[in-house]
C-alpha cells in the first residue's frame, strides 16, 4: 500500500466519469482538487458523504477546489447514484483499480471477521501545482465535508 503523504506529487489518472467522456487530473491544473474515495455507490455513508460534498460545491468554487469523487463502481452505477441523490460533484469509475491502488487506498479490509480487498474511505486534497496539501486516511463521515473546506480555504490563503 502506497503512503502518499503532503508534499508528493498526485498520480494522474484518466477515468470515465459520470455523464459519459473522462476527466484527467491533470487538466485540473491550477485549480485545487478534493479527491474522495469512497467504497461503493449507493451506502449510507457514501451517501452521506457525497450529499455533503455537492451540498458545499459552492463553496468550494468559491475557494477555488472542484471536488471529485472516485470508487471502483461503474460509470453507470455512477450515473444511477447522481441521480437518484441529486448530487453535484464529479465522480469518476475506477473499475481496473490502478488510480486506487496508486493512491493506496485499495486494501484489505476486515468486517465480522472476513478479510476482503476494498476501498478505504480517504480524502486528498491536491493543491493547484498537482501536490498534495493534505490527506485525510479512514474518513468518519460526519463534519469531514466541513473540515476539508477549512483546509482548502487555508491553502487559499497561504
Amino acid at each position: 500500500m502506497t503512503k502518499l503523504a503532503p508534499g508528493d506529487t498526485a498520480p494522474d489518472f484518466t477515468l470515465p466519469r459520470d455523464g459519459g467522456g473522462t476527466l484527467k487530473l491533470a487538466d485540473l491544473r491550477g485549480k485545487a482538487v478534493v479527491l474522495f474515495f469512497y467504497p461503493r455507490d449507493d451506502t449510507s455513508g457514501c451517501t452521506a458523504e457525497a450529499i455533503a460534498f455537492s451540498g458545499l460545491k459552492d463553496e468550494f468554487a468559491k475557494a477555488g477546489a472542484v471536488i471529485v469523487g472516485m470508487s471502483a463502481d461503474s460509470q453507470k452505477s455512477h450515473d444511477k447514484f447522481k441521480a437518484k441523490h441529486n448530487l453535484s460533484v464529479d465522480l469518476v469509475a475506477d473499475e481496473e483499480k490502478q488510480a486506487l491502488e496508486a493512491y493506496g487506498v485499495w486494501a484489505q479490509k476486515s468486517m465480522y471477521g472476513r478479510k476482503f480487498m476494498g476501498i478505504v474511505r480517504t480524502t486528498f486534497l491536491i493543491d493547484s501545482g498537482g501536490k498534495i496539501a493534505a490527506v485525510w486516511p479512514n474518513v468518519k463521515v460526519p463534519r469531514h465535508a466541513e473540515a476539508v473546506l477549512e483546509a482548502v480555504r487555508s491553502l487559499a490563503k497561504s
